[in-house]
């Protein structure tokens, strides 16, 4: 690998984990070097289940219409995005690792030299009971996400899958070492 760092983008269905998964990852690496892990920018006020900044629409706009932001995308009514200080972390060198978006990868890939693609999935019935302790859905919409979940996983070609139904320490475990094997001098 050279010396430029890479994207990692964590991408998976509402419900699955993922911020869980990175906080174990950001625990496990914390006292090494090389690893950034960065904080979405979102138009959705805090709340206990996603970890995110949060912005307003017009704080968003202006964002996308000056350049402010490494990447930026819409997904379900709600504009995401990633600091621009994000590029310049990638280009010193650094593993850097967000919670993503399936629907975002192509414009990553476009801005950034380096993208890898880790999917964390679950079973259905692990991911509707996580759904419905959210209290956000109904019960058809839950049914509904399971099935656009299922032909979405299918588009994306992950450079890693996690199935997260197990422990965190394994389940996490396996994220860590992934991020391990892609920092600069990390052997091959």
């Amino acid at each position: 690998m050279t010396s430029m760092g890479v994207l990692v983008a964590v991408v998976g269905p509402s419900g699955v984990g993922k911020d869980s998964l990175l906080g174990h990852a950001k625990a496990a690496l914390a006292e090494e070097a090389g690893f950034v892990f960065v904080r979405r920018l979102v138009t959705r006020g805090e709340n206990a289940f996603e970890d995110h900044d949060t912005l307003d629409e017009a704080a968003f706009e202006k964002g996308v219409a000056t350049g402010r932001f490494s990447v930026s995308w819409r997904a379900h009514g709600l504009g995401y995005a990633l600091p621009i200080d994000t590029l310049d972390a990638v280009a010193r060198g650094a593993v850097v690792i967000c919670n993503f978006s399936r629907g975002a990868i192509d414009a990553a890939r476009e801005r950034f030299p380096a993208v890898r693609v880790v999917a964390i999935s679950a079973p259905d019935a692990v991911l509707a009971a996580r759904l419905a302790a959210r209290g956000r859905e109904s019960d058809e919409a839950i049914a509904a996400r399971l099935a656009r979940e299922a032909i979405c996983a299918s588009e994306i070609q992950p450079d890693l899958t996690i199935v997260n139904d197990r422990p965190i320490e394994q389940s996490g475990g396996e994220l860590v070492a992934y991020l391990r094997s892609l920092r600069v001098g990390a052997p091959a």
